[in-house]
């Protein structure tokens, strides 16, 4: 038990759970002596269990280790610059200051809870197959469907983090991140968020969608429902100083030589990711925060009855929320302008317009978030001007359209084609179809008949899974022998392709054919009348031989760390620097600095170089 226990993850759990229940025992001995309950539950009030969380959290990180040399410099003693991590895997389970270990430590927990949210959203298809009730109640099923979101969300989220941490120091010569320590507590925050999300379940569930809308959620009617505003509060951490170390990465520890317009596409998207994160991000916090606040004091911010507003958090929620689409499909936007060029061994195509067209996405996507709202009651006048900014976002996702198809054209296709190059043509059809059928719900006539049916639902899964799922699996079949010296095995990589490819096309656009026939979102059971029995069920197959395919390459991950095939060098024959380098990367990334003296993307030009190393 002492081994066990010694493990960082471990020991934080347990301390999780110890803060967890004094939290709780305080408030209710509180309770208790004031007489504040009448009932007699003083262990199950949301006072007592919402405090219990912030403890919970509190000793998570305080005896997990990731905070020990900030206690160590707050008592004066000295904290080494670097820590050896253990040599095994058990480093992945333990506070570490390396950005690449930090990275795949994201990368792992995004697919942990991205098969933990999709095996949610399995479930609830499986009773959305037939008429009727199956399986699950309604309180269940709202559950499910509310979890599914929202994990999923918290997954991308990770994800993008696991690949910006991992990939970013390396493309742009740094050694590590400008706040190795923040850099960690940036990600171990993200664990008891992700365990509050989890906890909403037997609290009572949550009834009101991934959104959280009051009046609904506002209702203090089951404890689940504010664990559930807990965890994404505290995962809003996570998101804020992440991308304040980012930025501050990229602005002060850039290889020499390396100007903005040296500057890898993918380190130019994760810097318009990092600046939504950061200014948008205490926004969804807020709202959610507000709600905690009305249901647990009263507080009137909703209640119009107090004389606040509804429509209130809506504006508050989307000003985070759709800029946070931005967030989730830019760095896979990178990723698929990253990976052409020494694919298909041509120049990519306008890399200073694609370069700005990201800040021009993130720019104009704080301008967009009431085409959401068209549908709440909103004043009428700001409908027009919203549906423009948002078309007008049409305009650099354009830019990014027109370079791919550019640099393809006359490329040298490979051939075979590897299972990177394929989910990256994957990401940019389904994007395409993503960004088609977004049109129709910027605009007032068309998206008053569209909104809350399952169009959006398809045109939303078309929009992420082209934007981050698609681009994440081709980044990871492409950097996966720079992590670990092994290739991944390329039969399984085209059998995931190929399996989860037709399935998704299949899944998102019967979503949206039966959105277009009137089936609405959100809801549990549907009028035998409307025909959907036979859809439903296809949806539901697809949806399964999405989850096989992915499988499959959890499979094709876990065995390749051990048995896949030595890749030491440059496999992919690339020019950027971190392909220079024996793999796996040095626990210090460079051993010897190099210069920037080209273009990154001058593939196919005779005597081009990018990076110079300096001599010893």
């Amino acid at each position: 038990m002492k081994k066990i226990y010694s493990i960082p993850l471990v020991r934080g759990l347990v301390w999780l759970v110890v803060g967890l229940v004094i939290g709780i025992a305080a408030v209710a001995g509180i309770r208790a002596a004031l007489g504040l309950d009448a009932t007699g539950r003083y262990l199950f009030t949301e006072h007592a269990w919402v405090f219990g969380g912030f403890v919970g959290t509190l000793a998570f990180i305080a005896t997990h280790g990731v905070m020990g040399d900030w206690f160590k410099w707050w008592r004066g003693q000295d904290t080494p610059e670097h820590h050896e991590d253990p040599a095994s895997w058990l480093k992945y389970l333990g506070p570490s200051l390396d950005h690449k270990v930090i990275g795949i430590q994201y990368t792992i927990t995004a697919i942990i809870l991205l098969v933990v949210g999709g095996t949610f959203a399995l479930i609830f298809r499986t009773e959305l197959s037939f008429e009727g009730q199956q399986f699950l109640n309604p309180d269940q099923y709202n559950t499910l469907m509310s979890l599914h979101g929202m994990l999923m969300i918290v997954s991308i989220l990770l994800g993008i983090a696991g690949l910006m941490n991992y990939l970013v120091p390396l493309l742009i010569g740094a050694a590590d991140m400008a706040f190795p320590r923040l850099n960690a507590f940036s990600f171990w925050i993200a664990v008891p968020a992700a365990v509050w999300l989890l906890l909403s379940m037997p609290l009572g569930g949550v009834e009101t969608g991934w959104t959280g809308y009051p009046p609904l959620s506002a209702n203090p009617a089951k404890i689940g429902q504010q664990m559930f505003f807990l965890g994404v509060f505290v995962a809003g951490w996570s998101s804020v100083l992440g991308a304040l170390n980012l930025i501050a990465t990229v602005a002060r520890m850039r290889a020499k030589g390396m100007t903005a317009f040296r500057l890898p596409i993918f380190v130019w998207a994760s810097i318009a990711t990092s600046l939504i994160a950061l200014t948008a991000t205490q926004l969804i916090g807020l709202s959610f925060q507000m709600v905690m606040f009305q249901r647990l004091f009263g507080m009137g911010f909703f209640d119009p009855a107090k004389g606040g507003n509804p429509v209130l958090f809506q504006h508050l929620f989307w000003f985070y929320s759709h800029p946070a689409v931005y967030v989730f499909i830019l760095p896979g936007l990178g990723v698929v302008s990253e990976l052409l060029p020494p694919l298909i061994r041509k120049p990519l195509f306008g890399y200073k317009w694609v370069a700005m067209s990201s800040f021009g996405i993130a720019l104009v996507g704080f301008l967009v978030w009431a085409h959401h709202m068209f549908t709440s009651g909103m004043n009428e006048y700001l409908r027009v001007p919203f549906m423009y900014s948002t078309l007008l976002v049409a305009v650099p996702t354009g830019v990014k359209f027109f370079s791919w198809v550019a640099t393809i054209w006359k490329g040298k296709i490979p051939t075979p084609m590897p299972s990177a190059f394929l989910f990256t043509i994957g990401a940019i059809v389904v994007f395409l179809m993503g960004g088609l059928t977004g049109p129709p719900n910027a605009t007032v006539s068309t998206d008053l008949h569209l909104h809350d049916t399952y169009w959006i639902v398809g045109h939303f899964h078309d929009t992420l899974f082209g934007g981050f799922v698609f681009p994440f699996f081709a980044a990871l079949y492409y950097w996966f022998p720079k992590a670990t010296g092994r290739r991944l095995d390329e039969r399984l990589g085209r059998l995931h392709f190929w399996l989860m490819t037709p399935a998704f096309l299949v899944l998102s656009s019967g979503m949206m054919r039966i959105g277009l026939l009137g089936m609405r979102r959100r809801i549990f059971d549907y009028d035998p009348a409307l025909g959907f029995e036979n859809m439903h069920v296809t949806l539901t197959v697809a949806a399964f031989l999405i989850a096989f395919s992915i499988a499959i390459f959890i499979y094709n991950m876990i065995v390749s760390v051990k048995e896949g095939d030595p890749a030491p060098g440059n496999i992919w024959n690339s020019r950027s620097p971190e392909w220079q380098v024996p793999s796996p990367m040095p626990a210090h990334n460079y051993e010897t600095p190099f210069e920037v003296v080209g273009e990154p993307y001058d593939y196919g030009l005779p005597g081009s170089k990018y990076v110079e190393f300096m001599k010893k």
